[in-house]
């Protein structure tokens, strides 16, 4: 099918203003990997993107200190030796601005950028039941008319901000997943960042030397473990390379999509070995005590309760000052059951006479004044720059800030609030030809290497339409049946988890009225695509077809 020159009308009067096989939103990972393949099988494709550059995550995210906590050998592409092997690191955890460069490289190696949209929003994606096609609206007057629309958004790509009186401060505010551009002048401001997450720690540790004061606002202690990045010389990157035939082969099959697996068994193991592995797996300066040192941290409290307390200890032990340890070190929820972030002196930070720290456990943010942040305690913080370190609306956000609707009119983002359900995050019942990636009910950044996890994704997202296609077949959707087995499925594995048990955005719970479940698939990135195998093994059983 070629795309329409010329405007033409759809069912509802409407001008359609290009008639695709296939609309791709987002040119993060997912959506630069999901161009490439459906191009690659002769679907004439649009990628369509609200940024100016390519990048997804690693376009936004461009606030001071941000970087790959993933190995970067890893959290690569591993469909084609060539393009692997064609770009070199220049560390283990490199930072965003290389990222970003990384991900131009692709671009302009698969020869992306002519069938991509840039600076162009999707408003909204109705299905057209008499055409069993999409009607997809952007904010620049486009009204494409698609069979498939493959939603590549991100699992954490919706800011998720919620202070009342924000518009009124006379000061500077930016959230870190809307970063600008040009850099921002610390030297000699008075600083407030909200939100010490992963996020937050980064941007923390990284401008703490720079601002003239820092007002930390702390509602939740977080983990860490002490990141290790040590530079690559040309020799390390050959090295690394010279491992992509097994990174092919093992990545996709490990519990968490990461060069590293659980090896060990807690019960098989005396104390003193239990320790050894603790040990080993925290100084190497990665995630590896979090998801590569025992499978049993996820289920067994006594297990969690000892290297929740390793953790701790290692803590208390560069903190130091007690008050600092009592606001900064977890003491009522487990090691792993929320993101670890790695840091590089996140901690040290907070000995620096600049720096202070404002528990909002108690005494909670109020509001945002034309001077500061004024606490529940009437305590007004001047400040001359808010920096929003606030999360996101994991996993949903993305798609329901967008009007979706499916058959009969059905709102996604109504289904959604009612209950969040898809069909192995690849397909919601009610919305036909509809393939997500990145959304609930997968592996995702909450578990996952994410490179492994959406390449397969697209992966399979792809061969189904080829499978389509060859069967000369026009729609499909997942039957209620199917999607009522695979929530139960997965509901069953997560709420076995210490995860269920604590809040977190794991579980959606940092968004005020969101249905509380967790949001990634917790039975293994190998076990989930081996399920996926199997369904399209046999026929795609539970995805009706047309």
């Amino acid at each position: 099918m070629t795309e329409a020159a010329t405007k033409s009308n759809g069912s509802n009067g409407t001008q359609v203003t290009a008639k695709l096989d296939a609309v791709v939103v987002g040119v993060g990972v997912a959506g630069l990997y999901a161009l490439h393949r459906l191009r690659e099988q002769g679907l004439n494709v649009r990628a369509i993107d609200a940024a100016t550059g390519v990048g997804g995550t690693w376009y936004w995210n461009r606030y001071p200190g941000a970087r790959f906590d993933s190995e970067s050998y890893i959290y690569q592409y591993l469909f084609s030796e060539e393009l692997y092997k064609g770009w070199s690191w220049s560390e283990k955890f490199p930072g965003q601005p290389e990222i970003e460069r990384w991900l131009n490289y692709v671009a302009d190696r698969l020869d992306l950028r002519k069938d991509i949209q840039f600076a162009t929003t999707v408003k909204s994606a109705h299905f057209n039941e008499a055409t069993q096609r999409w009607l997809i609206t952007t904010d620049r007057g486009d009204v494409i008319d698609s069979q498939f629309l493959v939603t590549c958004c991100g699992m954490l790509s919706a800011p998720h901000v919620s202070f009342p009186g924000q518009q009124s401060f006379e000061g500077q505010v930016f959230h870190t997943a809307r970063w600008p551009k040009q850099p921002v002048d610390f030297a000699g401001k008075r600083v407030g960042v909200i939100g010490n997450g992963a996020t937050g720690i980064q941007v923390i540790q990284t401008i703490a030397g720079e601002v003239g004061q820092m007002k930390v606002f702390v509602r939740t202690p977080q983990y860490i473990i002490p990141m290790k990045n040590p530079k690559y010389s040309p020799a390390d990157a050959e090295a690394y390379k010279s491992k992509f035939k097994r990174f092919t082969e093992r990545l996709p099959h490990t519990f968490t999509g990461f060069e590293y697996d659980f090896e060990h068994s807690w019960a098989g193991l005396t104390q003193e070995q239990r320790r050894e592995v603790i040990e080993d797996c925290w100084n190497d300066g990665s995630l590896k005590l979090w998801i590569s040192s025992f499978a049993e941290l996820f289920f067994e409290e006594e297990v969690n309760s000892e290297i929740s307390e390793f953790v701790r200890k290692k803590m208390r032990e560069r903190l130091k000052d007690p008050k600092l340890c009592e606001l900064l070190i977890p003491s009522d929820y487990g090691f792993g059951t929320h993101r670890v972030p790695l840091e590089q002196n996140f901690l040290e930070a907070f000995h620096r006479p600049n720096v202070e720290i404002v528990s909002v456990k108690d005494n909670p943010i109020e509001c945002v004044t034309p001077a500061g942040i004024r606490t529940a305690d009437g305590t007004i913080h001047d400040l001359d720059i808010i920096i929003l370190a606030t999360g996101f609306d994991a996993g949903t956000g993305a798609l329901t800030r967008i009007d979706i609707r499916g058959r009969g009119g059905r709102s996604l983002r109504d289904d959604w609030s009612r209950d969040i359900r898809t069909t192995m995050g690849l397909q919601v019942h009610g919305y036909p030809n509809l393939f997500t990636t990145a959304v609930p009910l997968a592996p995702s950044a909450a578990l996952c290497n994410m490179t492994t996890c959406l390449q397969q994704q697209v992966e399979w997202i792809d061969d189904c339409i080829a499978h389509m296609r060859r069967q000369s077949l026009n729609v499909v959707e997942p039957t209620k049946d199917a999607e009522d087995g695979w929530v139960a499925h997965h509901d069953e594995i997560a709420n076995a988890t210490l995860i269920a048990k604590t809040n977190s955005w794991y579980l959606g719970s940092n968004v005020e009225g969101k249905p509380r479940r967790i949001l990634s698939y917790c039975g293994g990135v190998g076990a989930y695509r081996q399920k996926c195998d199997e369904v399209a093994a046999n026929g795609y059983p539970g995805f009706a077809m047309q």
